[in-house]
Protein backbone atom coordinates (compact mmCIF):
# COMPACT_ATOMS: atom_id res chain seq x y z
CA UNK A 1 0.00 0.00 0.00
CA UNK A 2 1.62 3.57 -1.08
CA UNK A 3 0.98 6.61 0.88
CA UNK A 4 0.41 9.74 -1.26
CA UNK A 5 2.62 12.55 -0.29
CA UNK A 6 0.54 14.82 2.80
CA UNK A 7 -2.41 12.35 3.63
CA UNK A 8 -3.08 11.02 7.07
CA UNK A 9 -3.52 7.38 7.93
CA UNK A 10 -4.02 5.62 11.05
CA UNK A 11 -4.21 2.43 12.70
CA UNK A 12 -6.55 1.50 15.58
CA UNK A 13 -4.48 -0.52 18.04
CA UNK A 14 -3.38 -1.72 21.57
CA UNK A 15 0.06 -0.16 22.78
CA UNK A 16 2.11 -0.95 25.55
CA UNK A 17 1.97 1.75 27.69
CA UNK A 18 5.18 2.11 28.92
CA UNK A 19 5.96 3.02 25.06
CA UNK A 20 2.95 5.59 24.98
CA UNK A 21 3.93 9.08 25.63
CA UNK A 22 0.59 11.56 25.46
CA UNK A 23 0.80 15.44 25.58
CA UNK A 24 0.51 17.15 29.10
CA UNK A 25 -3.07 17.44 30.26
CA UNK A 26 -4.28 15.06 27.17
CA UNK A 27 -7.24 12.25 28.12
CA UNK A 28 -5.83 8.88 29.16
CA UNK A 29 -6.74 5.99 27.22
CA UNK A 30 -7.83 2.68 28.64
CA UNK A 31 -5.89 0.04 29.58
CA UNK A 32 -6.61 -3.94 29.49
CA UNK A 33 -5.12 -5.99 32.35
CA UNK A 34 -1.70 -6.54 30.18
CA UNK A 35 -1.09 -2.85 30.16
CA UNK A 36 -2.09 -2.48 26.46
CA UNK A 37 -3.55 1.57 25.84
CA UNK A 38 -6.12 1.03 23.37
CA UNK A 39 -5.33 3.89 20.87
CA UNK A 40 -5.22 5.58 17.23
CA UNK A 41 -2.12 5.73 15.68
CA UNK A 42 -2.10 8.28 12.96
CA UNK A 43 0.65 9.57 10.74
CA UNK A 44 0.96 11.87 8.46
CA UNK A 45 4.59 12.72 6.03
CA UNK A 46 6.23 9.99 7.79
CA UNK A 47 5.81 10.75 10.95
CA UNK A 48 3.09 10.27 14.04
CA UNK A 49 0.42 12.06 14.80
CA UNK A 50 -0.75 12.99 18.92
CA UNK A 51 -2.19 9.46 19.57
CA UNK A 52 -5.73 9.93 20.78
CA UNK A 53 -7.66 7.39 22.89
CA UNK A 54 -10.42 5.42 21.35
CA UNK A 55 -13.60 5.40 23.15
CA UNK A 56 -14.65 4.05 25.85
CA UNK A 57 -17.67 2.35 24.19
CA UNK A 58 -16.05 0.71 21.69
CA UNK A 59 -14.36 -3.22 21.68
CA UNK A 60 -10.51 -3.12 22.01
CA UNK A 61 -8.80 -3.55 19.18
CA UNK A 62 -7.53 -7.06 17.97
CA UNK A 63 -4.18 -5.28 16.91
CA UNK A 64 -1.31 -4.36 18.41
CA UNK A 65 1.14 -2.17 18.01
CA UNK A 66 5.62 -1.63 18.78
CA UNK A 67 7.82 0.21 16.86
CA UNK A 68 10.31 -1.14 14.43
CA UNK A 69 12.53 -2.98 17.19
CA UNK A 70 16.41 -2.88 17.37
CA UNK A 71 18.79 -6.19 17.68
CA UNK A 72 21.87 -4.99 19.79
CA UNK A 73 23.84 -8.12 19.23
CA UNK A 74 24.12 -9.93 15.64
CA UNK A 75 27.03 -11.92 13.78
CA UNK A 76 26.08 -10.92 9.85
CA UNK A 77 29.07 -11.90 8.80
CA UNK A 78 28.49 -15.62 10.21
CA UNK A 79 24.97 -15.96 9.78
CA UNK A 80 23.74 -18.64 8.25
CA UNK A 81 26.62 -21.35 8.10
CA UNK A 82 25.42 -24.22 10.07
CA UNK A 83 25.22 -26.22 7.31
CA UNK A 84 28.32 -26.00 6.06
CA UNK A 85 30.23 -25.58 9.48
CA UNK A 86 27.73 -27.33 11.87
CA UNK A 87 28.74 -27.70 15.66
CA UNK A 88 27.27 -30.76 16.61
CA UNK A 89 28.39 -31.37 20.34
CA UNK A 90 26.53 -27.99 21.20
CA UNK A 91 29.39 -26.67 22.83
CA UNK A 92 31.63 -23.77 23.70
CA UNK A 93 34.77 -25.18 21.85
CA UNK A 94 32.96 -26.98 19.00
CA UNK A 95 31.67 -23.73 17.93
CA UNK A 96 34.69 -21.81 17.61
CA UNK A 97 36.43 -24.82 16.10
CA UNK A 98 33.86 -24.59 13.40
CA UNK A 99 33.96 -20.59 13.42
CA UNK A 100 37.79 -20.44 12.40
CA UNK A 101 37.34 -23.03 9.78
CA UNK A 102 34.67 -21.30 8.46
CA UNK A 103 36.62 -17.67 8.86
CA UNK A 104 39.19 -18.97 6.61
CA UNK A 105 36.74 -19.76 3.59
CA UNK A 106 34.82 -16.33 3.65
CA UNK A 107 34.71 -14.33 0.25
CA UNK A 108 33.24 -10.52 -0.37
CA UNK A 109 30.90 -12.60 -2.20
CA UNK A 110 29.71 -15.25 0.22
CA UNK A 111 29.35 -12.42 3.02
CA UNK A 112 27.09 -10.08 0.57
CA UNK A 113 25.06 -13.10 0.25
CA UNK A 114 24.38 -14.04 3.79
CA UNK A 115 24.35 -10.69 4.91
CA UNK A 116 21.56 -9.98 2.26
CA UNK A 117 19.60 -12.58 3.17
CA UNK A 118 19.93 -11.45 6.65
CA UNK A 119 18.97 -7.82 5.89
CA UNK A 120 15.77 -9.00 4.00
CA UNK A 121 14.82 -10.89 6.99
CA UNK A 122 15.57 -8.45 9.22
CA UNK A 123 13.87 -5.83 7.34
CA UNK A 124 10.77 -7.52 6.39
CA UNK A 125 10.11 -9.00 10.20
CA UNK A 126 10.54 -5.67 11.41
CA UNK A 127 14.15 -4.34 12.81
CA UNK A 128 15.38 -0.90 12.24
CA UNK A 129 19.06 -1.16 13.22
CA UNK A 130 21.52 -3.54 13.64
CA UNK A 131 24.97 -3.98 15.39
CA UNK A 132 26.77 -6.53 13.83
CA UNK A 133 30.40 -8.07 15.47
CA UNK A 134 32.52 -8.79 12.78
CA UNK A 135 35.61 -11.40 12.54
CA UNK A 136 38.13 -8.96 12.37
CA UNK A 137 41.38 -10.98 12.75
CA UNK A 138 42.88 -13.29 9.86
CA UNK A 139 41.90 -14.25 6.47
CA UNK A 140 38.81 -13.60 6.36
CA UNK A 141 38.52 -9.91 8.19
CA UNK A 142 39.06 -8.27 4.96
CA UNK A 143 36.25 -9.96 2.69
CA UNK A 144 33.83 -9.27 5.62
CA UNK A 145 34.72 -5.72 6.38
CA UNK A 146 34.16 -4.95 2.48
CA UNK A 147 31.02 -6.71 2.13
CA UNK A 148 29.38 -5.42 5.21
CA UNK A 149 30.16 -1.91 4.50
CA UNK A 150 29.10 -2.36 1.38
CA UNK A 151 25.91 -3.73 2.86
CA UNK A 152 25.98 -0.78 5.24
CA UNK A 153 25.25 1.90 2.06
CA UNK A 154 23.02 -0.83 -0.14
CA UNK A 155 20.84 -0.89 3.08
CA UNK A 156 21.31 2.71 4.92
CA UNK A 157 17.52 4.09 3.97
CA UNK A 158 16.07 1.01 5.52
CA UNK A 159 18.03 -0.55 8.62
CA UNK A 160 20.74 1.05 10.26
CA UNK A 161 24.00 -0.83 11.05
CA UNK A 162 26.73 -0.41 13.56
CA UNK A 163 29.81 -2.67 13.05
CA UNK A 164 32.55 -4.04 16.04
CA UNK A 165 35.64 -5.41 15.34
CA UNK A 166 35.54 -8.38 16.71
CA UNK A 167 39.32 -9.85 17.82
CA UNK A 168 41.28 -11.36 21.10
CA UNK A 169 41.92 -8.70 23.17
CA UNK A 170 45.70 -8.71 22.42
CA UNK A 171 45.26 -8.24 19.56
CA UNK A 172 44.55 -4.66 20.54
CA UNK A 173 48.31 -4.32 22.04
CA UNK A 174 49.89 -5.01 18.60
CA UNK A 175 50.73 -2.76 15.89
CA UNK A 176 47.69 -4.68 13.64
CA UNK A 177 45.97 -3.29 16.15
CA UNK A 178 46.49 0.27 15.82
CA UNK A 179 45.79 0.26 12.45
CA UNK A 180 42.77 -2.03 12.32
CA UNK A 181 41.54 0.66 15.40
CA UNK A 182 41.62 3.84 12.60
CA UNK A 183 40.06 1.60 10.29
CA UNK A 184 37.45 1.03 12.32
CA UNK A 185 37.36 4.32 13.42
CA UNK A 186 36.85 5.75 9.41
CA UNK A 187 34.12 3.30 9.08
CA UNK A 188 32.69 4.75 12.37
CA UNK A 189 32.62 1.52 14.31
CA UNK A 190 33.44 0.12 17.46
CA UNK A 191 36.15 -1.60 18.93
CA UNK A 192 35.20 -5.34 20.88
CA UNK A 193 37.25 -8.46 22.09
CA UNK A 194 37.24 -11.39 23.93
CA UNK A 195 37.70 -11.13 27.55
CA UNK A 196 37.18 -15.02 28.53
CA UNK A 197 38.49 -17.66 31.27
CA UNK A 198 41.38 -18.81 31.60
CA UNK A 199 41.83 -15.42 32.84
CA UNK A 200 45.41 -14.04 33.40
CA UNK A 201 44.45 -11.10 35.27
CA UNK A 202 47.42 -8.26 35.18
CA UNK A 203 48.05 -9.35 31.48
CA UNK A 204 44.24 -8.98 30.83
CA UNK A 205 44.62 -5.38 32.24
CA UNK A 206 47.39 -4.60 29.87
CA UNK A 207 45.68 -5.50 26.80
CA UNK A 208 42.17 -3.81 28.00
CA UNK A 209 44.23 -0.78 28.86
CA UNK A 210 45.40 -0.66 25.35
CA UNK A 211 42.29 -0.99 24.06
CA UNK A 212 40.52 2.01 26.20
CA UNK A 213 43.94 4.54 24.58
CA UNK A 214 43.09 3.40 21.13
CA UNK A 215 38.79 3.33 21.78
CA UNK A 216 39.89 7.26 23.24
CA UNK A 217 42.27 8.17 20.49
CA UNK A 218 40.24 6.96 17.95
CA UNK A 219 36.55 8.29 19.59
CA UNK A 220 35.48 4.57 19.26
CA UNK A 221 32.74 3.14 21.52
CA UNK A 222 33.85 -0.46 23.39
CA UNK A 223 31.31 -3.64 23.32
CA UNK A 224 33.60 -6.79 24.64
CA UNK A 225 32.40 -10.29 24.52
CA UNK A 226 32.92 -10.41 27.94
CA UNK A 227 32.50 -12.93 30.66
CA UNK A 228 30.63 -15.27 28.52
CA UNK A 229 31.80 -18.27 30.48
CA UNK A 230 29.95 -20.96 32.94
CA UNK A 231 32.92 -20.65 35.17
CA UNK A 232 35.46 -17.72 36.68
CA UNK A 233 32.05 -15.73 37.78
CA UNK A 234 32.34 -12.42 36.73
CA UNK A 235 36.20 -12.06 36.53
CA UNK A 236 36.19 -10.36 33.21
CA UNK A 237 34.25 -7.49 34.65
CA UNK A 238 36.11 -7.25 37.70
CA UNK A 239 39.38 -6.79 35.01
CA UNK A 240 37.67 -3.96 32.89
CA UNK A 241 36.47 -2.03 36.35
CA UNK A 242 39.79 -2.40 37.56
CA UNK A 243 41.51 -0.90 34.29
CA UNK A 244 38.01 1.97 34.45
CA UNK A 245 38.90 3.01 38.06
CA UNK A 246 42.62 4.01 36.79
CA UNK A 247 41.80 5.09 33.39
CA UNK A 248 38.20 5.95 32.93
CA UNK A 249 37.19 6.92 29.51
CA UNK A 250 34.72 9.15 27.62
CA UNK A 251 33.40 6.71 24.87
CA UNK A 252 30.17 4.24 26.15
CA UNK A 253 31.48 0.89 27.73
CA UNK A 254 29.07 -2.41 26.68
CA UNK A 255 29.65 -5.37 28.08
CA UNK A 256 27.81 -8.28 25.86
CA UNK A 257 27.22 -11.70 27.54
CA UNK A 258 28.25 -10.94 31.16
CA UNK A 259 26.51 -14.68 31.49
CA UNK A 260 29.18 -15.61 34.64
CA UNK A 261 27.56 -12.94 36.63
CA UNK A 262 24.46 -15.33 37.28
CA UNK A 263 27.25 -17.20 39.26
CA UNK A 264 27.66 -14.68 41.53
CA UNK A 265 26.22 -14.68 45.70
CA UNK A 266 23.16 -11.90 45.99
CA UNK A 267 25.73 -9.38 47.85
CA UNK A 268 28.63 -9.85 45.28
CA UNK A 269 26.46 -8.63 42.88
CA UNK A 270 24.90 -6.55 43.84
CA UNK A 271 28.57 -4.73 44.81
CA UNK A 272 29.66 -5.65 40.88
CA UNK A 273 26.67 -4.01 39.39
CA UNK A 274 26.27 -0.89 41.36
CA UNK A 275 29.88 -0.45 40.44
CA UNK A 276 29.08 -1.02 36.64
CA UNK A 277 26.22 1.32 36.91
CA UNK A 278 28.35 3.85 38.50
CA UNK A 279 30.94 3.63 35.43
CA UNK A 280 27.59 3.36 32.83
CA UNK A 281 28.75 -0.19 31.62
CA UNK A 282 26.05 -1.20 29.71
CA UNK A 283 25.25 -4.69 28.80
CA UNK A 284 23.62 -6.87 26.36
CA UNK A 285 21.99 -10.19 27.76
CA UNK A 286 22.19 -13.26 24.64
CA UNK A 287 20.18 -15.86 26.37
CA UNK A 288 19.47 -17.70 23.54
CA UNK A 289 23.23 -18.50 22.29
CA UNK A 290 24.25 -18.60 25.95
CA UNK A 291 21.42 -21.29 26.79
CA UNK A 292 22.47 -23.61 24.28
CA UNK A 293 26.22 -23.39 24.58
CA UNK A 294 27.10 -22.03 28.41
CA UNK A 295 26.71 -25.24 30.78
CA UNK A 296 26.44 -27.79 28.93
CA UNK A 297 27.76 -31.52 30.32
CA UNK A 298 27.32 -34.38 28.18
CA UNK A 299 24.59 -36.59 28.88
CA UNK A 300 22.99 -34.10 31.70
CA UNK A 301 19.79 -31.71 31.38
CA UNK A 302 21.17 -28.06 32.62
CA UNK A 303 19.75 -27.17 36.01
CA UNK A 304 21.94 -23.77 35.71
CA UNK A 305 21.59 -22.00 32.72
CA UNK A 306 24.53 -18.70 32.82
CA UNK A 307 23.27 -15.41 31.96
CA UNK A 308 23.10 -12.47 32.37
CA UNK A 309 21.45 -11.13 35.79
CA UNK A 310 18.81 -8.86 34.05
CA UNK A 311 16.33 -7.66 36.61
CA UNK A 312 19.90 -7.35 39.14
CA UNK A 313 21.45 -5.26 36.96
CA UNK A 314 18.37 -3.44 35.81
CA UNK A 315 17.89 -2.78 39.61
CA UNK A 316 21.47 -1.42 40.14
CA UNK A 317 20.64 1.26 37.32
CA UNK A 318 22.93 -0.44 34.84
CA UNK A 319 20.66 -0.49 31.09
CA UNK A 320 20.17 -3.83 29.80
CA UNK A 321 19.27 -4.97 25.98
CA UNK A 322 18.52 -8.35 25.35
CA UNK A 323 19.55 -9.38 21.65
CA UNK A 324 19.55 -12.01 18.88
CA UNK A 325 23.17 -12.91 18.98
CA UNK A 326 23.87 -15.78 16.10
CA UNK A 327 21.13 -16.90 13.43
CA UNK A 328 21.64 -20.90 11.80
CA UNK A 329 25.53 -20.66 12.71
CA UNK A 330 28.00 -22.68 14.47
CA UNK A 331 27.07 -20.97 17.54
CA UNK A 332 23.27 -21.38 17.62
CA UNK A 333 21.44 -23.13 14.75
CA UNK A 334 18.31 -21.71 15.57
CA UNK A 335 17.15 -17.94 14.67
CA UNK A 336 15.33 -15.52 12.29
CA UNK A 337 16.24 -11.99 12.42
CA UNK A 338 12.76 -11.89 14.01
CA UNK A 339 11.84 -9.42 16.65
CA UNK A 340 8.72 -10.75 17.86
CA UNK A 341 10.49 -14.81 17.47
CA UNK A 342 13.56 -13.14 19.79
CA UNK A 343 10.64 -11.75 22.49
CA UNK A 344 8.93 -15.05 22.39
CA UNK A 345 11.80 -17.11 22.90
CA UNK A 346 13.73 -14.88 25.16
CA UNK A 347 10.92 -14.54 27.46
CA UNK A 348 10.86 -17.86 29.31
CA UNK A 349 14.31 -18.30 29.43
CA UNK A 350 14.64 -14.47 31.23
CA UNK A 351 11.76 -14.80 32.70
CA UNK A 352 10.51 -10.54 31.58
CA UNK A 353 7.63 -9.41 31.98
CA UNK A 354 6.89 -7.73 28.49
CA UNK A 355 3.69 -6.19 29.92
CA UNK A 356 5.95 -4.53 32.56
CA UNK A 357 8.39 -1.62 31.78
CA UNK A 358 11.79 -3.06 32.59
CA UNK A 359 10.62 -6.18 31.26
CA UNK A 360 9.72 -4.85 27.33
CA UNK A 361 12.43 -2.05 27.27
CA UNK A 362 15.80 -4.47 26.89
CA UNK A 363 13.72 -5.19 23.57
CA UNK A 364 12.70 -1.63 22.80
CA UNK A 365 13.57 1.52 24.58
CA UNK A 366 17.14 0.64 26.37
CA UNK A 367 18.31 -1.61 23.20
CA UNK A 368 17.85 2.13 21.16
CA UNK A 369 19.79 3.50 23.91
CA UNK A 370 22.54 1.52 23.82
CA UNK A 371 22.57 1.93 20.25
CA UNK A 372 22.81 5.90 20.66
CA UNK A 373 20.07 6.20 18.15
CA UNK A 374 18.19 9.27 17.56
CA UNK A 375 14.86 7.77 18.62
CA UNK A 376 14.43 5.73 21.32
CA UNK A 377 11.20 4.00 20.28
CA UNK A 378 8.52 5.72 22.24
CA UNK A 379 5.39 6.47 20.39
CA UNK A 380 4.10 10.63 20.85
CA UNK A 381 3.41 13.08 18.18
CA UNK A 382 6.34 13.51 15.63
CA UNK A 383 8.02 10.01 16.02
CA UNK A 384 8.85 8.59 13.08
CA UNK A 385 6.07 6.38 11.51
CA UNK A 386 7.93 3.14 11.83
CA UNK A 387 5.41 0.35 13.21
CA UNK A 388 4.72 -2.90 13.32
CA UNK A 389 1.24 -3.46 13.06
CA UNK A 390 0.52 -7.16 14.58
CA UNK A 391 -2.74 -9.80 14.23
CA UNK A 392 -2.25 -10.28 17.49
CA UNK A 393 -4.81 -8.76 20.56
CA UNK A 394 -3.11 -9.56 23.76
CA UNK A 395 0.80 -10.38 24.99
CA UNK A 396 -0.51 -13.73 25.34
CA UNK A 397 -1.49 -13.85 21.76
CA UNK A 398 1.38 -12.82 20.72
CA UNK A 399 3.54 -14.73 22.41
CA UNK A 400 2.12 -18.34 22.02
CA UNK A 401 1.79 -17.88 18.13
CA UNK A 402 4.09 -16.50 15.37
CA UNK A 403 1.65 -13.41 14.56
CA UNK A 404 1.14 -12.20 11.06
CA UNK A 405 2.05 -8.57 11.04
CA UNK A 406 2.76 -5.66 8.77
CA UNK A 407 5.63 -3.08 8.82
CA UNK A 408 5.21 0.75 8.41
CA UNK A 409 8.02 2.75 7.46
CA UNK A 410 8.75 6.15 7.02
CA UNK A 411 4.40 6.25 6.90
CA UNK A 412 4.82 3.10 4.30
CA UNK A 413 3.63 -0.32 4.26
CA UNK A 414 6.65 -1.92 2.60
CA UNK A 415 4.46 -5.53 2.04
CA UNK A 416 1.83 -7.70 2.71
CA UNK A 417 1.46 -9.70 5.83
CA UNK A 418 4.53 -11.35 6.89
CA UNK A 419 4.11 -14.42 9.72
Amino acid sequence: MTQSHGATEHVDALVPSGLLHLAPGAAQPRLTPEGLAAVRLSWKDGHLLEPAPLPGHEPNPELMVLPRLVDAHVHLDKAFTWSEFPNLEGTYSGALAANLREHGTRTVERVVQRGERALQQAFQHGFRALRSHIDSGGEGADPSWEALLELQKRWCDRIELQFVALVPIAFWSSSEGERLAARVATAGGLLGGVVAPPYRAAETRRHLKALFELAERFCCGIDLHIDEADAAAGQGIRQLLKVFDRMPVSVPITCSHASSLALLGKTALRQIGDRMAAARFQVISLPLTNAWVLGRVPDVTPVLRPQAPIRQLQRCGVQVAVAGDNVADPWFPGGDFDPLSLISASVPITQLLPWQRLGLAPFTTSAASLLQLSWDGTLHAGAPADLIRIEAGSWSELLNRPPSRRILVNGHWISPDVG
